[in-house]
């Protein structure tokens, strides 16, 4: 039976805090082969969540460079499962820019290329979000500083998980050790 965890949002901002300038020795580096964003911004989540769903294909998860999901690192993977996830892991919506809380996530688009960056919302400043992101590693950026021709806008409502599964991986995934906590 599945129930929905709430999102911690306070550990999705302290992980990207953390992590925006510096690699997780835990998780691969995608830098040099399309980008890093969306790996850092998963990881964030997952910071925030310690659920990933294990479904071959169309699910949300990283064990390693070479088994992960597609959208664990690929922008429009990773809306599509954010959006439209029923089952085990993080779930969100669409939403407007003025509904953003911190732990939200942005995605940016161009029109040559569509969505292409992922980012992480850890603060607000007057009338800008402040984002944190790898690839072009920032923590605190203003929004308006990025150059884009549209945005869209992901809510994080929790995750999903079986009712038997009460981890907790927040401190082995912040410290570097591990991804899941086998304690």
């Amino acid at each position: 039976m599945l129930m929905i965890k709430p999102y911690n949002r306070e550990n999705a901002v302290a992980y990207a805090k953390k992590y925006a300038f510096a690699q997780n020795p835990i998780f691969g580096n995608f830098a040099g082969i399309g980008g890093n964003c969306t790996n850092f911004i998963s990881q964030a989540i997952y910071a925030g969540t310690c659920v990933m769903n294990y479904t071959a294909t169309f699910g949300w998860f990283y064990i390693s460079l070479n088994e992960r999901s597609p959208s664990w690192t690929g922008v429009d993977f990773f809306y599509n499962f954010m959006t439209e996830n029923q089952g085990i892991g993080p779930f969100g919506e669409n939403t407007g820019a003025d509904n953003l809380e911190l732990g939200d996530v942005i995605q940016l688009g161009n029109e040559e290329e569509g969505f292409y960056h992922t980012l992480l919302v850890v603060g607000f400043e007057e009338n800008d979000i402040l984002v944190a992101a790898q690839t072009d590693n920032a923590y605190m950026r203003p929004l308006s500083t990025y150059t884009y021709d549209f945005a869209r806008y992901i809510k994080i409502l929790g995750a999903r998980v079986d009712v038997a599964d009460s981890s907790d991986c927040f401190q082995s995934v912040y410290d570097g050790v591990a991804i899941i906590n086998n304690a």
